[in-house]
This record gives structure tokens, C-alpha cells and sequence, in this order.
């Protein structure tokens, strides 16, 4: 490959995990900041799409602006209920291991709407995930409680809170899989535009945060309240420069994942996103001291190995050494 190539996969890596780091510092100085934290992201990839993609509005979409509303509402109540989740007892590891089922429900999506036949192998990998997402989300569901005085009514409503939190979970799983499905119907019919779509699913949402004005202030407020770092004898508020740091590592993800699809294959695109998805949850565990049982590992590798079968890894590997032999 390129050094060109390379300088990517190292972005990805960069951006995507530590993103995942200001996620949780800013969740566990204020779990409710969710909204803050998306809205930043859209109002920041949506002044780069405009400005870079969009030639400040003087480029004319070349898909039908009729034809992004579905996708656009879908985004931003997937984007929404997934930050929105980290409020119902939802550790970080819990929420990205779950995000990782997103093949299983892409496989029923894709069943139901397009009705698509999978392999045996397929099948399998799909129950390995699903096995691992539940072994987890049983582990997770005795160790999140965190309380300091803990009572039998305490408990009780820790529980109705989890239980609410992976039912957010499980809507916008599904939600993200009906979204890939539209997207891809969308993209054979028009032509693929991803960048042109970045900023549309970006930019036309944000009326709708006018919906969620009072706790986008308050939430600012309380990252505003945060103990003050001073650069220049100027002080400004740490999880102020946190939020800044996550909207920016948002961006060199997305951007960077994107130019690997458009430049690697498939097998080094897929390799790629499930190290970099290993390696951020073992940041979060490590960095911040998140229980992590044996049942969690077990979990965790029927989760990722079931995503290097799903792929069909192994298949893409024995194929590039046949063809070196052969070469």
C-alpha cells in the first residue's frame, strides 16, 4: 500500500480513538450532554460540507433534496437516541460493544426490505454477535449500578432505568440498519454521492435541535461551569476544550474511514474498523477503570470474531495468499 494509505489508517485510528475518549470524559462529568456533544459535531461537519463540498451553496446536489429528508430524519434520530442512551445507566463499553450488532440487524433489514439470502457462515457469525451483545448486556446489567447508599427501591429503579436505556439502544441499532438499507437503494437508483450526503444528513437536521433548545443550554452551561484550564493567561473551561476535541476527532474519523473505502479493499477497510473498535474499548477500560468481567471478554470476543467471519476474513485472506502463490 501507499504511505498514502497508511497516513490514513493511522487518522483512523487517531481520530476515531480518541473521539471515543472525549465521549466518556465529557458522559461522566455531565452523562445528560449528549445532544451538546451531537449538536457540535453537525454544526461542525455542516460549516466544512458547505464550505468544501457544496462550494458555499453554488453546487447543485446531484441527488433530488426531496429524496434526503427520509434519510436526514433517520440520521438525527439515530445520532440522538444513541447519545441519548448514556443517560439510562449505560456504560461506554456496554454502548459500543452493542453498536457492534449492527450487522446482525443490517442482516434482518436486509432480509425484509430487499430479501436478501445469507450464507451458513453468515447465519453463524450473525448468532455469534448476538450471543456476545447478550452475554454483555447481562454482565453490564449487574455491574452498572454505582450507588453510594444502595436500597432495595434504589435497585429497582437503577434496573427500569437500564432497561430503558438498552431499549434506546435496540431502536437505533435497528433504526441505523433501516438507514443503510434506504441509503443503498438510494445510491444504485442516483449514483453514490457520500461526501454530498455528509452534509446534507448534517446540515438539515439542525432545525431540528430548536426541539431540544433548553437542554442544549443547560447541559452547555454545566461543560461552561467546568474547572477553567488557562492558555495564555486566558482560562477556558476544560470540557469546553474536551467538546472542541471530540467535534474535531468526530470529523477526522469519518473523513478518514471514508477515503479507505475509496482506496483500500474491502479485507483492509474491515480489518482496520474492528482493530480500531478493539482498541477503543480496551482505551475505555484501561483509561477509566470500567468493570470488565471475564463474562464481558467472552462477550466481547464472540462479538468481534463473529464480525471477521461476517466479512468473510478468513475467505479474503486465503484468496490474497492463492493469488501470491500464483503470482
Amino acid at each position: 500500500m501507499d504511505l498514502y494509505v497508511y497516513l490514513y489508517i493511522f487518522l483512523v485510528f487517531i481520530g476515531c480513538c480518541s473521539n471515543v475518549i472525549f465521549l466518556e470524559l465529557l458522559t461522566k462529568f455531565d452523562p445528560g450532554s449528549g445532544n451538546v456533544i451531537t449538536f457540535s459535531q453537525f454544526v461542525f461537519i455542516s460549516i466544512i460540507g458547505f464550505i468544501g463540498t457544496m462550494d458555499y451553496g453554488r453546487k447543485k446536489p446531484a441527488i433530488p433534496m426531496r429524496l434526503y429528508f427520509k434519510l436526514v430524519l433517520m440520521f438525527f434520530l439515530v445520532s440522538v437516541t444513541n447519545n441519548y442512551a448514556l443517560n439510562f445507566n449505560i456504560s461506554m463499553p456496554l454502548h459500543m460493544i452493542f453498536r457492534a450488532g449492527s450487522l446482525m440487524a443490517n442482516m434482518v433489514m436486509g432480509i425484509i426490505y430487499l430479501n436478501k439470502k445469507y450464507s451458513i457462515t453468515q447465519y453463524l457469525s450473525v448468532g455469534m454477535i448476538s450471543i456476545g451483545i447478550f452475554l454483555c448486556t447481562i454482565a453490564s446489567s449487574q455491574v452498572e449500578p454505582n450507588q453510594i447508599e444502595e436500597t432495595p427501591l434504589s435497585k429497582y429503579t437503577d434496573l427500569i432505568w437500564w432497561i430503558a436505556g438498552i431499549f434506546l439502544l435496540t431502536f437505533a441499532l435497528f433504526l441505523s440498519a433501516r438507514m443503510g438499507i434506504y441509503q443503498e437503494v438510494l445510491y444504485k437508483e442516483h449514483g453514490k454521492h457520500p461526501y454530498e450526503a455528509l452534509f446534507f444528513m448534517h446540515a438539515l437536521p439542525m432545525p431540528g435541535f430548536l426541539l431540544l433548545m433548553q437542554d442544549l443550554k443547560k447541559h452547555f452551561g454545566i461543560l461552561a461551569d467546568s474547572e477553567p484550564v488557562y492558555i495564555f493567561d486566558y482560562g477556558i473551561p476544560v470540557m469546553i476544550l474536551f467538546l472542541v476535541g471530540n467535534v474535531i476527532t468526530q470529523y477526522v474519523c469519518i473523513s478518514s474511514v471514508f477515503v479507505l473505502t475509496t482506496e483500500c479493499t474491502s479485507l483492509t477497510v474491515t480489518l482496520v474498523l474492528t482493530l480500531r473498535k478493539f482498541v477503543s474499548l480496551l482505551l475505555s477500560i484501561v483509561y477509566f477503570g470500567n468493570a470488565f468481567t471475564l463474562t464481558h471478554w467472552s462477550g466481547t470476543g464472540l462479538v468481534f470474531t463473529g464480525t471477521m467471519l461476517f466479512s468473510n476474513v478468513p475467505g479474503m485472506i486465503r484468496d490474497g495468499i492463492s493469488r501470491k502463490k500464483v503470482d
